[in-house]
């Protein structure tokens, strides 16, 4: 599924791709996709796919096409402070975007089938929160896995703001589905080879869209050959957040205002020149004339009168192009985490100002 896009040179020039074939059409959806990297979900082996619009499949790990991560996104229409259930979470790639979306007081679970997939999404996460520079720009609804058939999970769990299901749905479990969902709630799954939308509108009242046309393995049915009882998945608990977490969130919330206010104060508002675009050289050719007269050889230029002009003209482009050439050949400055420069800079005990940076590496 998916090569409905053009091939991207790295994540930026995928998303942007996606947003031109609108596939991407909401600023939040824009911001997750950009700040997570499609390619740290693949193995080292295989990372040369990982721009392509197309899904990766190596044993468990599984990744969907981009396309359909974005249409599923924009289905979902996620907002801060919701309730997330991913059934059939994978890598986690997909609860993690929805994560920097949610915020810090969302809700962001996933159920997954096989236990060496749960243990790769982990390290995945792992590596996120600790070295990636996205996670200082957001306020992150850190996602929750549990191993377990996502069709077995217990009749006393609670109902989520928004369901995803990646697998294909068979249509006599369609209300299971649904009876996962609060009033209000969204749920987008692949129902009968159409990723659809399905929005609760009342205790048992529902609105259906059919997005597009899919094609997903169907979901994996419970297999009690072995007990014969049903193995029931217990989803996480909804916890409240600790006041010393809820005052780490508020203060780090702080200082991103402040350095917001700091940088509208030194661009003027956050405006910025327009950057410079390279100027293509055009080369003007003299042209010569070649005459063969009794075995010799004469060549002559063929006068021009404006060749003194050209020639100034020439002298002036050769300029131009080797100031910009100068300015291109600058490396650019790393990117700055303004975060924790400022955290790092405050009269505060180490310790303190560590656990404001969730101990990260860099």
């Amino acid at each position: 599924m998916g090569g409905a896009v053009s091939a991207g040179e790295d994540n930026d020039e995928l998303i942007d791709n996606l947003k031109e074939a609108q596939y991407i059409r909401t600023e939040l959806v824009e911001q997750a996709f950009r700040a997570i990297d499609r390619a740290d979900y693949y193995l080292d082996g295989y990372k040369d796919n990982a721009y392509k619009d197309l899904a990766w499949k190596h044993d468990n790990i599984h990744l969907s096409a981009p396309c359909i991560y974005s249409e599923v996104m924009e289905a979902l229409d996620l907002q801060p402070g919701l309730s997330f259930l991913n059934l059939g979470s994978g890598t986690g790639y997909l609860s993690s975007m929805v994560g920097l979306i949610l915020g810090p007081f969302g809700v962001n679970h996933g159920v997954e089938l096989h236990s060496d997939v749960i243990e790769y999404a982990k390290k995945k996460l792992d590596c996120f929160i600790k070295t990636s520079d996205s996670f200082d720009k957001f306020e992150f609804c850190e996602p929750s896995f549990v191993t377990g058939n996502c069709l077995e999970i217990s009749p006393d769990s609670t109902q989520y703001d928004r369901v995803y299901c990646g697998a294909g749905v068979q249509k006599e479990h369609e209300n299971y589905m649904k009876n996962l969902l609060k009033v209000g709630g969204i749920l987008v799954m692949p129902l009968e080879e159409k990723l659809t939308k399905i929005t609760r509108t009342g205790p048992a009242a529902w609105e259906t869209k059919k997005i597009l046309s899919v094609s997903f393995a169907p979901l994996i049915q419970p297999n009690h050959a072995d007990s014969g009882k049903s193995r029931l998945v217990h989803l996480p608990p909804m916890t409240v957040r600790s006041l010393q977490d809820l005052a780490r969130v508020a203060i780090r919330g702080t200082i991103k205002r402040i350095i917001h206010q700091e940088t509208m104060s030194k661009n003027g508002n956050g405006l910025k020149n327009p950057p410079r675009f390279k100027r293509r050289r055009v080369r003007r050719r003299r042209m010569e004339t070649i005459v063969f007269l009794d075995k010799e050889v004469f060549a002559s230029r063929i006068s021009n009168p404006s060749d003194d002009n050209n020639n100034c003209e020439e002298i002036v482009e050769e300029r131009r192009e080797q100031e910009e050439k100068s300015i291109s050949e600058l490396k650019p400055d790393p990117p700055v985490n303004f975060l924790r420069e400022k955290i790092l800079s405050l009269p505060l005990p180490d310790p303190l100002k560590y656990y404001l940076l969730y101990y990260r590496d860099k």
